[in-house]
């Protein structure tokens, strides 16, 4: 019998509907990794924690942090936010504002007075920690957590290692970094101060530790050869910024030359600034586009009135002046001097030429390599001296605080594992969810939220705090510009753009799975998927 028009079946109503069989590939849920935990130096589950951020539960936030962070306060100022750089959301608008969700969430923790979990049963294994900056607290933290009795040796008067001994407090108030340093302590972590360790084994013989992590800081300056007349004053950066911690200031002068182009060159120049110089300017032999600092702190300076001079270097530096020569780039980009002298006032010259390591305390270690200055560490990172391992500015590596950090967790995990006589296995990667993998038309323009700054005239003349922080409601609005890349996050986007109703909603919380009796492979949920949650595979035939 003809019918006046089409029937349309129930899913399921009869055998001819089960359109699987004619599918060269399927579709398939999966995880991908969000592009900003891939280059987070410190391994945060950044995607997690905003999730809960932007659902409004801010310890919840907090505790997902901390499980492999334990100075998101210290972080969200001072860390140069790479997952910033990745992030997906910039081929949309901008990327989201993740260091300063970051920040308003360590912030929270302090101000509410949020603890750590108490750590797991006790091991009654002993590790020693050298060095109490960002990567040995980072490493105590992690040791506590995992029942490890842990002491700390650090050499200087208070802790936070170049945290509080190169960086200003114009860009980390001490208050907040003394905060975050208790409630590790809070966890049963010895601190011992002004304790310096000469030698690592003697050391650890005597207070009969199992292990030892070293993470001591990149605390002396570089020098170079100026020929320089008995009235000159030249000092290395490092020691102006260490001496800003004491009771007497460094005396710089009007006229303050910095010879260097790395963030601690800007932190010096700045700081000068504030300590009254008329001038302060930088020297440096190469252009903007190749200084290693920071631009953004390149841009701050220069808004302070620090001047800059590249393609410069110093000759020589007399009694209230200095001779720089200019330099012009090669055919190849390099720096080359001109012949061409300039004379400039300066009634101090700080060097800003790099760090190194004081490594007196391996003297003898048998096993140990050192190279260019610096400790060789296996994938573990532990040194040819079985229990002794290293981290942060002793070993190869880009010498940063979120760098540090990463490396005190990853140290924990392994010396932890050789305690117990066992390995430790970091978890296999995900495939990273790169903006190919998106379909951004979903989401609507929503512009990054910028942070108030401290106005110009007290940034000159004060050491307040020249960042500040978002409210609850512009942190609220920044976690939720996040694209939750990689990972679904229940839009139903999939369910509702089906052809064949194979998709199957499993309720809240629970996500979706295909019904392959009725899929056939059309791939229109992969390409409606906002997040990159599906991916189509081919089938086996």
């Amino acid at each position: 019998m003809n019918k006046p028009f089409a029937i349309t079946l129930n899913v399921g109503s009869s055998l001819a509907n089960h359109t699987g069989s004619w599918r060269t590939a399927r579709p398939e849920y999966l995880k991908r990794l969000p592009p900003c935990n891939a280059t987070c130096p410190a391994g945060e589950n950044i995607q997690d924690w905003l999730f809960h951020a932007e659902s409004g539960d801010y310890e919840k936030a907090w505790r997902s942090l901390v499980e492999n962070n334990p100075l998101p306060a210290i972080m969200g100022r001072v860390c140069y936010h790479p997952c910033e750089g990745a992030c997906n959301r910039q081929h949309v608008d901008e990327a989201v504002g993740i260091n300063s969700v970051e920040r308003f969430l360590g912030d929270e923790a302090i101000k509410r007075g949020w603890k750590f979990d108490q750590p797991a049963a006790n091991s009654g294994k002993r590790v020693l920690v050298v060095g109490a900056g960002p990567s040995g607290l980072s490493a105590a933290y992690h040791l506590a957590r995992l029942g490890h009795g842990v002491e700390i040796h650090e050499a200087g008067p208070l802790a936070g290692g170049m945290m509080r001994f190169g960086i200003p407090k114009y860009r980390l108030p001490r208050e907040v970094l003394d905060a975050e340093v208790l409630r590790i302590l809070d966890l049963g972590v010895v601190l011992r101060l002004d304790t310096k360790v000469d030698h690592i084994l003697d050391a650890m013989k005597a207070g009969a530790f199992d292990a030892a992590f070293l993470a001591v800081g990149a605390h002396i300056g570089k020098r170079a050869y100026i020929p320089a007349g008995d009235a000159t004053k030249i000092v290395d950066a490092v020691s102006v910024l260490r001496s800003m911690e004491g009771q007497d200031k460094p005396l710089l002068g009007r006229r303050v030359v910095v010879y260097g182009g790395g963030n601690t060159a800007i932190d010096v120049a700045r700081t000068a600034k504030r300590l009254g110089a008329a001038e302060s300017v930088i020297v440096y032999r190469r252009t903007r586009e190749k200084m290693p600092a920071h631009d953004f702190e390149v841009e701050e300076a220069l808004q302070e009135g620090v001047m800059m001079k590249w393609l410069s270097t110093i000759k020589e530096a007399g009694a209230g002046s200095i001779t720089v020569e200019k330099m012009k780039l090669d055919d190849k980009g390099y720096p080359q001097p001109t012949g061409e002298f300039e004379t400039l006032e300066a009634d101090s010259v700080v060097l800003a030429l790099g760090q190194d390591v004081d490594l007196g305390l391996l003297e003898g270690v048998p096993g140990l390599a050192i190279r260019d200055g610096t400790v060789q560490v296996a994938a573990n990172m532990m040194t040819g001296h079985a229990g002794i391992f290293a981290g942060g500015d002793m070993v190869p590596s880009e010498r940063t605080v979120t760098v540090a950090v990463g490396h005190g967790k990853k140290a924990a995990r392994h010396i932890d594992a050789w305690l117990r006589g066992t390995s430790y296995e970091a978890p296999a990667k995900h495939e990273v969810a790169t903006i190919d993998k998106l379909n951004t038309w979903y989401y609507s323009e929503a512009p990054h939220t910028l942070r108030p700054t401290l106005n110009i005239i007290r940034r000159q003349s004060t050491f307040e705090e020249v960042q500040g922080g978002l409210d609850e409601t512009n942190a609220l609005f920044e976690a939720r510009r996040c694209l939750s890349c990689g990972n679904c996050f229940e839009c139903d986007n999939c369910y509702g753009v089906c052809p064949d109703n194979a998709v199957i909603k499993l309720g809240p919380g629970k996500g979706f799975e295909f019904n392959y009796d009725y899929c056939k492979g059309c791939g229109v949920c992969v390409a409606e998927c906002p997040c990159g949650a599906i991916r189509m595979v081919a089938e086996e035939i």
